[in-house]
């Protein structure tokens, strides 16, 4: 646990003044994991890294944390550098442009991780640990019934040099730990929430190299941040807890320490971290449906910071020369989508003719749009006029539902419900959007739960569609795209059915 030290903030913001004009240039960097969708959070801490880039005349990095190799895709990457370009914040240094500090994929630095992670070993900052998977997991499962703290127990931390010898001997595998002290505590100051404190006996001795010779966040980012010249670590409020370990790495390495400022979490309106099961969480969700780029980002800036006055319209030149740390709040920033609808419309009202017209015919009826519509619909129609209305589940975002009977006979609604959570989380996962994946995906699915077809299939259709008549399911859905089928499904696993 951490514990607050009052300060006074506005000493706090003179002194972060201070640091940006008398020490070395400053840089930033946003270092998201292309793990699944780009998320609007990873815009909102990016604008932030932007803002105080361009208002101290600094540098703003991207660096792509793929050292999750199951995990990790390039088309994830992809979609990330696509939602922050459409968002307009553009990089000085990242795997795409390249720089001086690369490579700027951590997947491409492996080599430079083990050189680190073997000073640490030397200098015993670091030890290697053999222990199974079945030992790590009795271990926890002891300590869970004796009630005594979640950690590893640092059986392997006091191992004879002998012994790790004859361990590397026989190739047992070992992930490498941080070697924590055992007590006292590590203070560091946060540029918005003053000192903070943490007890040392509360934090693990945690894995920094994994079996696989690939580094977890802790040592890669210590590492990055340092070689790439990183001076202010501007992330998220979870970080807070991981940042004694990383200011041990430092002091281990004998490396100075950046400025570390973490900002507030967005959250649902029930006061819960932001999850894609109560907001629609993906960039590609916002770019989709319409919404105007300076809107979200004025929606976002709102959520951590104002300009210190009642104006709440604003550009992305204006939020950077009246940018100043003691407008940051650190309450809770609530993600009101219907705030940011009110903002979207602000800015929709400003929007000239032509662009106006070039964003409909670009975004919603464009030609390529509409040649994937017209082998599901030309069979459908007597005359053009009716495409407006057969066509049009394509362009709305959410449907109505009143005029169906969509749950499927001798089913509730807690059951239907939950067919469609477990449908739109397997979705999730599929980033080959074509007919043929998004068959495999529902019929592997309809088998593992064991529904009829058409009480399947058909509830599936009308809730994508909004109608019982409809083109075939998977090319419907195929051309629906990604995030229009994954947020209907989503809206609708939240209704009651009867």
């Amino acid at each position: 646990m951490y514990i607050y030290v009052a300060v006074d903030i506005q000493h706090i913001v003179l002194d972060l003044e201070k640091f940006v004009s008398n020490s070395k240039p400053v840089k930033v960097r946003i270092a998201p994991s292309p793990t699944g969708d780009p998320h609007v959070g990873t815009g909102y801490v990016a604008l932030f890294n932007y803002v105080f880039a361009k208002k101290y005349g600094g540098s703003f990095v991207l660096r792509i944390e793929d050292t999750d190799q199951a995990r990790s895709k390039s088309s994830s990457e992809a979609m990330i550098m696509d939602g922050l370009k459409w968002l307009g914040l553009t990089w000085d240094e990242g795997p795409d442009i390249g720089g001086t500090s690369g490579p700027y994929r951590q997947s491409e630095r492996k080599q430079i991780y083990q050189e680190y992670v073997g000073k640490l070993i030397d200098s015993n900052h670091a030890y290697r640990c053999f222990c199974t998977k079945e030992r790590l997991d009795q271990m926890r499962e002891d300590q869970k019934s004796s009630g005594a703290r979640l950690g590893y127990d640092g059986h392997c931390k006091s191992l004879a040099k002998e012994e790790v010898q004859r361990q590397l001997g026989d190739k047992v595998p070992y992930v490498v730990r941080l070697a924590m002290p055992d007590d006292g505590k590590i203070s560091f100051e946060d540029q918005l929430r003053g000192i903070l404190d943490f007890d040392c006996a509360q934090i693990d001795d945690q894995v920094l190299l994994k079996s696989d010779g690939f580094p977890t966040y802790h040592l890669a980012n210590v590492v990055d941040d340092h070689l790439m010249g990183i001076t202010h670590v501007i992330r998220a409020e979870e970080w807070v807890s991981s940042t004694p370990k990383h200011v041990e790495l430092y002091k281990a390495f004998g490396w100075d320490e950046p400025e570390w400022i973490h900002l507030p979490l967005l959250r649902n309106k029930d006061k819960s971290k932001i999850s894609k099961r109560k907001n629609p969480v993906s960039l590609s969700y916002y770019m989709r449906a319409g919404y105007l780029p300076n809107a979200l980002l004025n929606f976002l800036a709102l959520m951590g910071w104002n300009p210190g006055n009642d104006v709440e319209v604003f550009s992305l030149k204006e939020m950077v020369d009246q940018f100043e740390y003691k407008n940051i709040h650190l309450g809770d920033p609530v993600f009101d989508k219907d705030k940011l609808n009110w903002l979207n419309q602000q800015y929709l009202q400003k929007v000239d003719d032509e662009t106006f017209v070039s964003i409909l015919r670009d975004e919603f009826f464009s030609s390529t749009y509409l040649k994937k519509l017209k082998p599901l619909m030309v069979e459908r129609l007597v005359k053009f006029e009716d495409f407006f209305e057969k066509a049009s589940f394509f362009f709305t975002g959410s449907l109505d539902y009143s005029d169906l009977k969509v749950l499927p006979k001798g089913r509730d609604s807690k059951e239907f419900k939950k067919m469609l959570k477990g449908l739109v989380e397997l979705l999730d996962d599929v980033y080959d959007w074509d007919a043929e994946h998004l068959k495999q995906t529902l019929d592997q699915y309809r088998e593992e739960i064991e529904w009829k077809p058409k009480d399947y299939f058909m509830p599936i259709r009308m809730v994508t569609t909004g109608r019982k008549d409809s083109p075939p399911l998977v090319e419907t859905l195929e051309v629906l795209g990604r995030e229009v089928v994954r947020h209907r499904l989503r809206e609708a696993s939240q209704l009651e059915w009867s």
